[in-house]
């Protein structure tokens, strides 16, 4: 199986802004040694690894990991997209066979519209181009910007990270449920089924908390256009990596058979960032 979606981090690199007391199980170094006997136990053998800092640096230290780690099959890294420098940042880690795909930090930007500013938006064309993976990761505000970029976009390969994280502690399916159908009728873009245990209630999840978000995104999205991925470590500030993949497991199994799972939990994340070969580093 590929988990689509995990990340590794250096605590001294100290460009992780978003880190503070507020996630403090989560103030330490986790690296491809604290994940592999995870992995190993829920039967997962490749991942895609994600930038969690907004710096170049990020980036690097991620495809070194990579290029040292068996496991690693692919990284979704960083680059300012709004720096005039941006297309040629863009050839050089091109360049780099572990650089599968580009994520901006969009739900935490102080602009929700960034996605549609101008050089942004050229810059979005460039990586269509290019033939990269593009990871959204949004509230359910930023999804019209989003959309809006799409239709710009045309060929652009996109993944919805977390299911753009609804309200679900509240209950609240709407407005989110729409405007994520709105993204899901862009052929080209897919959805992570991930991320959901953090954004439910602080007090504990249960899996019919759960449940009507995954029924939908199953319903829009389709077997097709679906992976799985752990947000560890992420998640671990609310479920185990074995919890977190078991509850994936249990609620889209509800939609799909055998075959369609094996697409969500290996195929289509491996076709979408074009690692379909086994990872090879050592």
């Amino acid at each position: 199986m590929l988990d689509s979606h995990q990340h590794f981090w250096k605590i001294a690199r100290g460009d992780y802004g978003w880190m503070g007391p507020h996630v403090a199980p989560l103030l330490r170094d986790f690296l491809p040694d604290d994940l592999r006997p995870l992995m190993a136990k829920a039967g997962i053998t490749r991942t895609i690894v994600v930038q969690a800092a907004e710096t170049e640096a990020e980036t690097d230290f991620l495809l070194d990991l990579a290029a040292n780690t068996d496991f690693i099959a692919g990284v979704v890294g960083w680059l300012d997209m709004d720096d005039a420098a941006f297309p040629e940042r863009l050839a050089h880690y091109r360049k780099n066979p572990y650089f599968v795909g580009l994520r901006p930090m969009l739900q935490g930007l102080e602009d929700d519209a960034y996605i549609l500013r101008p050089r942004v938006l050229k810059h979005l064309g460039l990586v269509a181009e290019a033939g990269l993976a593009f990871d959204i990761l949004t509230f359910t505000r930023h999804l019209p910007h989003v959309a809006k970029a799409l239709a710009a976009t045309p060929g652009l390969r996109a993944v919805v990270d977390h299911i753009s994280k609804p309200e679900i502690a509240a209950g609240n399916l709407d407005p989110w449920r729409e405007r994520i159908a709105e993204i899901a009728a862009f052929p080209n873009v897919s959805c992570k089924v991930s991320g959901m245990v953090t954004e439910a209630s602080p007090d504990g999840w249960t899996l019919e908390q759960l449940r009507p978000y995954v029924d939908h995104v199953a319903k829009v999205f389709g077997p097709e256009r679906l992976m799985f991925g752990s947000d560890w470590p992420v998640a671990t500030l609310a479920a185990s990596y074995g919890e977190v993949n078991d509850a994936a497991r249990t609620l889209l199994e509800a939609h799909f058979g055998i075959e369609d799972m094996a697409k969500i939990f290996e195929t289509n994340a491996a076709t979408f960032y074009r690692v379909d070969g086994e990872a090879t580093a050592t």
